[in-house]
């Protein structure tokens, strides 16, 4: 079941690969994001040290009041990715143009584990957005015709 979705990467990237990923998580993160509280707008992947980090990502606390005071909800999480699949995104990476972002966060299975989906993805250019907006315009407005 998808908990939440990075429209705007979708908009600014033009997504050549995905993976899937498991995020390491605090209990009452896992609460917060299970009732949809997750904010990808912003942020991003990097790989440091051999590891893949999501940054920027917002995960508001489930209950503001039984939290820990020094929580941060924007603070770095790591992505449990395998290493081949690590390295080849270090190469993958260092190309010209490829960045890592997060599309979207999920549960999974019957333990209803939090996946993350994140997309290889190559900067779209000002004229190419344009583009994808009227071509998004001429279906909807053929599929209005047609109805």
């Amino acid at each position: 079941m998808v908990i939440a979705t990075n429209k705007h990467a979708y908009f600014d990237y033009e997504i050549l690969e995905t993976y899937e990923a498991g995020i390491e998580l605090k209990g009452f993160e896992v609460k917060a994001i299970k009732t949809g509280r997750i904010n990808l707008a912003g942020s991003y992947v990097v790989i440091r040290n051999d590891q893949a980090w999501l940054l920027n990502s917002d995960i508001p606390p489930y209950q503001p009041k039984n939290m820990p005071s020094d929580y941060d909800s924007k603070r770095t999480r790591r992505l449990l990715l395998k290493k081949s699949e690590i390295k080849n995104l270090i190469g993958r990476v260092q190309e010209k143009g490829l960045t890592l972002v997060p599309l979207k966060v999920y549960t999974k299975g019957k333990a209803r584990k939090i996946k993350i989906e994140i997309g290889l993805g190559k900067s779209r250019k000002k004229a190419d957005k344009r583009e994808l907006i009227k071509k998004r315009e001429v279906e909807r407005e053929i599929k209005r015709m047609g109805m």
